[in-house]
Formats: C-alpha cells, structure tokens, sequence
C-alpha cells in the first residue's frame, strides 16, 4: 500500500556522502550532471538542454518532498537524486499488504565506479525501514542498464519480474526488470 511521505526534513550520512533535501543552490551542480547524455536517459527521462530545464526539475522535486539530494561530504557539491514514488508492487496482490515505496536514482557521469549509488541506496535502505517505517521497496532499471543492475543486487533487492516501461519523456518503450526487497520482520 502507498503510504505518504515526505523527506524534506532528513538530513543524514554515509561514509561519502551527505543525503539531504534539495534546495534551489543545487541548480548549477544539477545542470552539470542532468545535462550529460546518457544519464538521465537511464533513468527515463530527457538529458537537460537548457539550465531552465534544471531549474524546473529542480523546483519540482523540492516541492514534491520525496527526493534527496546526493552530496559529497568533501565539497558539499549535488552529485544526483536518489527519491522516492508509489511502487508498482501497489498492483500486485501479493504486495499490497506492504507499506511500500519505489526508489529511483541518477548519479553524475564523473562519479559512475566509485562505488557511491550503491552507498546512497543502503543508506536510504536503512532509513526508509527505520525512520519511514516502510516495510518495503522496489525499484527497477531499463534492460540495458547494468549498473543500476549491479546497484540493486548489491543492496539486497530480489528480481520479481520482467516486464515493459514506456517513458513519455523519451517517447519510447523499454523492457525492464522489477525488483523487491522485504525488510527483515523486526524482533
């Protein structure tokens, strides 16, 4: 079941990296990573072309309050957004008693091996199952994209299904892998 929540608030630490809202000051760092072909083209959604373009991503993902911003501890600089939306396991009867979110991410090209999404995604693991109280998460990735892949399998996600995504942004259908990860029934 979806559940509302709203990060906008939480501020927390990896060993890297400082998760956190996003705030308009984020907008060049945004522009710089956004408008890279190829990485946010992974996540379903048009490269940035114009800094008016961050701008309204920017704006629409403070105002949405389910978004952290990724940060460097080193520099305090955004480096991608790792956030939440309702799941698709909302649809299937053998999820629906879960208070479930859907985690999805994108990380500047410059950071990609490093080993940081990865450390993102455990973190907001451990809150989201914690702090949120969820009792589940899901996330997906496009059949191609082997690192989100890599991503999920580290963090502890089960493959549930295949199945198709149609981005309207890019005006195209992919085949995408679905998967879960049930938090472990609490002592």
């Amino acid at each position: 079941m979806d559940v509302p929540i709203d990060v906008s608030q939480a501020v927390f630490r990896t060993e890297r990296l400082i998760l956190r809202a996003p705030k308009p000051d984020d907008l060049t760092a945004c522009f710089a990573y956004a408008s890279v072909p190829g990485v946010s083209e992974m996540a379903g959604w048009k490269h940035h072309e114009l800094l008016a373009e961050s701008e309204a991503y920017l704006q629409r993902i403070i105002e949405n309050k389910q978004v952290f911003a990724i940060a460097c501890q080193e520099s305090g600089k955004l480096i991608g957004t790792l956030g939440f939306r309702p799941s698709w396991a909302n649809e299937e009867k053998i999820y629906a008693k879960y208070k479930v979110k859907e985690i999805g991410f994108s990380l500047s090209k410059v950071y990609w091996g490093r080993g940081l999404m990865t450390e993102a995604v455990r973190g907001v693991i451990d809150y989201a199952f914690g702090t949120l109280d969820l009792e589940a998460l899901t996330c997906c990735h496009y059949l191609q994209n082997d690192r989100s892949r890599r991503v999920i399998e580290k963090c502890g996600f089960q493959f549930v299904k295949q199945s198709t995504h149609t981005s309207v942004q890019l005006q195209i259908t992919q085949k995408d892998r679905k998967y879960i990860r049930i938090r472990e029934t609490r002592v």
